[in-house]
């Protein structure tokens, strides 16, 4: 499903993060080690198995918690061990993070925003947007989290949770531009 699953960290306190664990958790828990960084914590934008598959094989390789929206923890057949509930703030090591909540691709969607960097999950893919066909879905939703993210800074970087894009990455400026549903659904307009 060309999910990307994204390692985090501080560089002083040496704490680490896994984003979305989907796939090979040995592989994830390898660019850790080689970056060098303990994993704390697990970050899930949402419930769907594509992005919490490896949990549990990360979790017991490390004894990281889980964070994720409490309204998606419902629907999660793993151990959530933080659960978060609107706008809020969460340190790893020195770095800030802010937790978006971004609801309409699930209803507990959120995003990470830490130095300039935006980690979307499936609420905002380059060129593209989440869907909302799924159980707990909603386009109005999606569309109105799509616009609170449209509101950062335009040089923020955006870092999706699947590689369906033309590039791996972007910044919220090219996806003003570009980005099909940001003017279709009214995500953004000038």
């Amino acid at each position: 499903m060309e999910n990307f699953s994204y390692v985090i960290g501080c560089p002083s306190t040496r704490q680490g993060a896994v984003i979305d664990p989907a796939g090979d958790a040995g592989a994830i828990l390898s660019a850790a080690r080689d970056a060098g960084l303990a994993v704390k914590y697990i970050f899930n934008t949402h419930n769907h198995a594509d992005h919490t598959e490896g949990n549990a094989a990360i979790q017991k390789a490390t004894g990281a918690r889980v964070l994720m929206h409490a309204l998606d923890t419902r629907d999660y057949a793993g151990n959530v061990d933080i659960p978060v509930d609107g706008d809020t703030e969460f340190a790893l090591g020195n770095i800030a993070l802010s937790i978006i909540h971004t609801p309409g691709h699930t209803p507990g969607g959120i995003c990470f925003l830490a130095e300039g960097n935006l980690f979307t999950g499936d609420t905002l893919f380059v060129g593209d947007s989440g869907r909302t066909d799924l159980p707990g879905g909603h386009r109005p939703t999606l569309g109105a989290s799509i616009r609170k993210l449209m509101a950062l800074p335009a040089d923020t970087v955006v870092w999706p949770g699947h590689d369906y894009g033309p590039t791996p990455s972007s910044t919220l400026r090219w996806e003003k531009r570009n980005n099909v549903n940001a003017r279709e659904y009214g995500y953004y307009e000038d």
